[in-house]
């Protein structure tokens, strides 16, 4: 599978969004962190501003709902024209019912999982979905340190995906960085949200062609 990064707006200049897009052109998405304040401690943007940013950059948006309830809301954002859209597994209630409607709007279907949480008890779930993120840091928050503990967690859910032959991605949100994103690739994750590693650098997207290639390095899937 090839490797991808997708960095993370919480780490840019809001009053900036489409300015903030624009220097990022290499990206092969762009992870936009939705939380609601209730699900996690923090209150970043909704819907509105997914509208607004689709109509000013062609990079596809990676929403990532932290958010309460996503049965209902999440639907609207694959409505809305985001390519992918994640719901947490603690905060669904039907996430098969809640990933299927997202597929069924044209979007990919995502599920995440916090840094305490087993990946074996979904394995049943993963016909359900495109993507399975896991949590390297605690969600709510930018510019946390990666949680090394979660790596033998990404190796669990790589041989899971293995076994089971599916076209997956493995996606890893936190910390992710030039001196952590070989461990996540080695272990087995293909998608990579970077924020402050890449609207922290001088050059954002020099700063995403260093990490691919440091993942793909790394990677025993490249």
């Amino acid at each position: 599978m090839a490797i991808q990064i997708s960095p993370s707006i919480l780490s840019a200049d809001f009053a900036r969004l489409a300015d903030e897009a624009a220097r990022v052109p290499n990206a092969d998405w762009l992870h936009v962190d939705v939380m609601d304040g209730h699900f996690v401690p923090n209150l970043t943007l909704g819907l509105p501003i997914v509208d607004s940013l689709l109509k000013a950059t062609t990079t596809p948006l990676d929403c990532h709902l932290m958010i309460e309830d996503p049965d209902r809301w999440a639907p609207a954002y694959a409505e809305a024209g985001a390519g992918s859209v994640t719901i947490h597994a603690r905060a669904a209630n039907a996430p098969v019912r809640t990933l299927r409607e997202i597929r069924r709007h044209g979007a990919r279907a995502g599920l995440a999982l916090n840094p305490a949480e087993p990946v074996d008890p979904y394995e049943d779930l993963i016909g359900e979905m495109d993507m399975l993120l896991l949590m390297t840091v605690e969600p709510g928050f930018g510019g946390q340190r990666f949680l090394d503990l979660v790596l033998p967690k990404i190796r669990r859910a790589r041989e899971l995906l293995d076994n089971r032959d599916a076209a997956v991605w493995l996606q890893v949100d936190g910390g992710v960085s030039d001196e952590t994103i070989e461990r996540a690739a080695e272990a087995g994750a293909d998608v990579f949200v970077a924020g402050s590693a890449v609207y922290g650098a001088q050059d954002p997207d020099g700063a995403i062609e260093s990490l691919r290639a440091q993942a793909r390095k790394a990677s025993p899937l490249a």
